[in-house]
């Protein structure tokens, strides 16, 4: 057994420390005490060196403990910025031309579930960083323009930047070693500080008669004492210039305020500014930093050694190396393990760095909603509109733990159907935090009173899909395939608090209760004609396709974990029944909804389509082919004839209802003929539905992209869709890459470009299709070519086209760069691989969120070879 996995036997402890800073705190929504909910404006980047937090910290490849009471990240100085380079720089929403975006390029090269060994890399240019070019560029450039991003700078042209790793070797779990080293990319010497930087988060502004932690200098560590952690110690090699201040705001310089004292900014002001009275000489704070300085020749390195240790140490650096090697040759010994059975050295590098990926987007996410509504008893008070912006009906939500983001910069702050995709390469490598992230967001201090699942930090109350018992589902069954057992425990209290969601769904978002469902945007963002949020022209309401199959879905997914649950417990078969019951009823509102003979249906287009009511009464199908009309196909579940054996009452009251209601059985596809071992199916779609659907989706002309499936049929490209309603005409076309709109921020897009979680799920269900009709059932592929192939080969053809973003082509190069020669050919950047939000409908190339290994993190489970049983 490895290290690492003798490690996740007792996990918990190791978990201790990790990289659960965020990568932006300014311009949250938890950071925002405006009037008016202004978030992006109320913390700017520019004020975030001077201003200390409320709820979370931020830092560049920085770690904390578990509670981010104490913290530690890296800062940079070139000799020319005007500050240190401490966070991330990018755009607000507003300043992007495409919303929200970081515009700085670094990478996460490995981790591990323990966090015993981390490896992060920032280029940093020896010239002054351009952010003023930055905002200028994009401020110029509207959205049908691309982005202007770091590298289109010219900045790194002449290699003239610092490649900067930081790592960190856990000897054991209070013990941390630390490594920070600079490589000059170019050819003359050029001048570095590294300052290290350890603080407390700032407890003690808000609340009255609240001790104070104290970081102070002894010989050659730091001494951190903190009433929650205890004491640590920092030691350091060498002898840096050692700087003190406060986390604390600079009331003077962001607000005016005459206010004496040692702030936030205080080491940035000594180093950048010489300002000597900016830093307590009395060598005491709550921030300390320690300034090293060296002028690297081209080509040559510089680094720095630390330790952060539970316990006192005579020989801090004794073996610091030869420990650091260990740990990387344990993280080697992990991953080969993982990729055994890999014959593809670039797929193992995509692989683990997606991995890495998923690892360092975890964050200590901490948010009480009920004291940011009400203030803070040692602040002012908040004004009365605070309680009219949002979430003030989330007054139970009460966060304050280790989750995984989707992207530490963009979106730093959870989004509850992305995590539900998180879980899925999670649970390769550590099934138990999978399996906790899932549980977390059912908890009374999530999940809201009426029982809806949070979705975000500025919506808490919008709508996603319902995925997250697909999510609990899979989860269950990849841990029960690698470790050789089922967490029966694990699925049965989940599936409690999943049916307090259920009954919310049924009860909040099916307007008419006749089993068709709305919800909205539903994760989509733009991908309707209507902004789905909003009110509808003339006041209607649209029946949605994707909502009501997402509600289809999730009936067979919790009639299947209740089916699970009655292999030890029979009386679970009652809620199977019920499940199974209201799926078929979900079917027969599909095709006929509300006995008005109006389907989602399309017989003559042989596509699903969402539905407008108007306030009048009068009923629409809106013919937009898009990912909306293709989620039907997630609706599907195939039982095994040894599965039914053990639930002998749920079989019978199925098969009652069957004979008694036989319209109803024949609306879901082969209930009553067996297929391929004598196997049974429920879905959404018949056999020759399905055909038709898939003839769609497989179509290169329509959605089939040599990347993936599209979110819109390429056909709009040339011919728009258009409709008129409320006197006014709406378009749409097919747009390959950025949004062209402002809808949700105009920060993603689904009106084209390939999004992995939607593929994923479309991959899944063509496998699910092929254990039901066997190797027998065959469809065209692409369509139109007169090659047939099973379902199995569809989706393992669609898996290569999506591994094909990332993977080297014959040319050597990785659509996921596009045409940037730098990332594509230069040795320092073309196996560092970035995890995009969403990909070129026609290119490939990576968009949005630029680490979002997130969900597209869920290209580590494509990767993975197949087991067979």
């Amino acid at each position: 057994m490895s290290s690492e996995k003798i490690r996740l036997i007792e996990i918990k402890k190791w978990r201790k420390w990790g990289p659960y800073l965020s990568e932006r705190q300014w311009g949250t929504v938890r950071e925002d005490y405006s009037p008016n909910g202004d978030a992006w404006n109320y913390v700017t980047h520019s004020m975030s060196g001077s201003y200390a937090y409320r709820w979370g910290e931020e830092g560049i490849g920085g770690i904390s403990d578990d509670k981010q009471f104490i913290c530690f990240a890296p800062a940079f100085w070139n000799g020319k910025d005007p500050v240190l380079k401490e966070n991330l720089f990018g755009l607000t929403n507003p300043q992007g031309n495409h919303g929200e975006d970081v515009k700085e390029i670094y990478y996460y090269l490995d981790n591990l579930p323990s966090h015993s060994y981390m490896k992060f890399l920032y280029k940093y240019p020896q010239q002054e960083f351009p952010y003023h070019t930055l905002w200028e560029k994009n401020k110029n450039r509207n959205r049908n323009d691309a982005e202007f991003e770091l590298i289109d700078t010219g900045i790194f042209d002449d290699n003239k930047y610092f490649d900067i790793f930081i790592e960190y070797a856990k000897e054991s779990p209070g013990n941390i070693l630390i490594r920070i080293k600079a490589f000059n990319r170019g050819k003359d010497p050029a001048g570095l500080n590294i300052i290290p930087q350890a603080w407390f988060r700032n407890t003690w502004s808000w609340q009255n008669k609240t001790s104070k932690p104290r970081i102070s200098k002894e010989e050659n560590f730091l001494k951190l004492n903190h009433n929650e952690t205890g004491e640590y110690f920092l030691y350091f090699d060498a002898e840096p210039e050692v700087l003190f201040c406060d986390n604390q705001t600079n009331f003077r310089k962001l607000n005016g305020i005459n206010k004496e004292g040692f702030f936030k900014d205080g080491i940035n002001e000594f180093i950048v500014n010489g300002n000597a009275d900016s830093v307590n000489k009395k060598n005491e704070g709550t921030k300390a930093g320690l300034n090293f300085f060296q002028v690297v020749p081209g080509g040559k390195s510089f680094e720095v050694k630390l330790r952060l240790t539970k316990t006192k140490s005579e020989t801090a650096f004794k073996d610091f190396d030869k420990t650091m090697s260990e740990k990387i040759n344990e993280a080697d010994e992990f991953y080969k393990e993982i990729q055994k059975d890999f014959d593809d050295e670039d797929e193992k590098n995509i692989q683990r760095q997606a991995f890495a990926g998923m690892l360092w987007n975890k964050q200590f996410y901490y948010y009480n909603n009920f004291q940011w509504l009400i203030g803070d008893p040692a602040g002012p008070e908040p004004p009365s509109s605070r309680r009219s912006i949002r979430n003030s009906e989330w007054v139970n939500l009460d966060n304050a733990d280790i989750i995984s983001m989707p992207d530490k910069w963009e979106y730093p702050w959870y989004a509850t159907w992305d995590s539900a995709f998180h879980c899925i390469p999670f649970a390769l490598i550590d099934p138990e935090f999978a399996k906790e992230q899932l549980l977390l967001f059912t908890k009374e201090s999530y999940m809201h009173p009426n029982g809806q699942l949070p979705a975000y930090e500025w919506d808490f109350g919008d709508v996603n899909p319902p995925v997250h018992a697909w999510a609990v589902w899979r989860v269950y069954k990849i841990d029960e395939k690698y470790n050789g057992k089922g967490d029966i425990d694990f699925l049965e209290r989940v599936f409690h608090k999943l049916l307090l969601n259920f009954t919310w769904w049924v009860n909040k978002k099916d307007k008419e209760g006749h089993n068709i469902f709305q919800g909205g945007f539903l994760g989509m963002d733009n991908i309707g004609v209507f902004d789905r949020s909003t009110e509808l022209p003339d006041g209607g309401h649209i029946d949605q396709a994707d909502g009501t199959s997402w509600v289809a879905m999730y009936c067979l997914n919790l009639m299947r974990i209740a089916i699970e649950l009655s292999q030890t417990k029979p009386i679970y078969q009652d809620l199977a029944s019920k499940f199974f019951e209201h799926f078929l009823y979900i079917a027969e509102a599909m095709t006929n909804m509300g006995g008005k003979g109006i389907g989602l249906w399309d017989n003559d287009d042989e596509f699903y389509y969402d539905v407008l009511h108007t306030e009048s009464g009068k009923s629409m199908q809106l013919k937009l082919r898009s990912m909306v009309g293709l989620i039907p196909l997630f609706a599907a579940e195939v039982l095994d004839p040894e599965i039914m054996k053990h639930v002998p009452e749920f079989e019978k009251r199925l098969n009652w209802f069957l004979e008694n209601k036989p319209g109803l059985a024949n609306l879901v596809s082969r209930w009553c003929e067996v297929g391929v071992g004598e196997r049974n199916l429920l879905s959404l779609l018949r056999g020759h539905r399905m055909k038709t659907l898939l003839q769609r989706m497989l179509d290169e002309t329509e959605f089939l992209s040599d990347y993936g499936i599209r979110s819109l049929s390429k056909v709009y490209e040339k011919s728009p869709y258009v409709i008129h309603a409320d006197g006014s005409e709406f378009k749409m076309k097919y747009t390959p890459a950025e949004s062209d709109t402002g809808v949700f921020g105009g920060n993603s897009n689904w009106r084209g470009p390939i999004w992995f979680p939607v593929n994923f799920l479309i991959i899944e269900s063509l496998q699910r299709f092929h254990h039901y009709y066997g190797d027998e059932f065959k469809i065209e592929y692409p369509s139109g070519s007169n090659n047939f192939i099973t379902l199995n080969d569809a989706a393992e053809l669609l898996t290569q086209r999506l591994k094909s973003i990332f993977l080297r082509n014959e040319e050597g190069k990785r659509a996921v760069f596009g045409n940037n020669k730098k990332f594509q050919e230069d040795p320092h950047f073309k196996d560092y691989i970035l995890f995009y939000e969403y990909f070129h409908g026609d290119t490939g190339c990576g968009l949005g969120a630029s680490h979002q290994t997130g969900w597209t993190g869920l290209i580590a489970k494509l990767l993975q070879p197949r087991i067979e049983k």
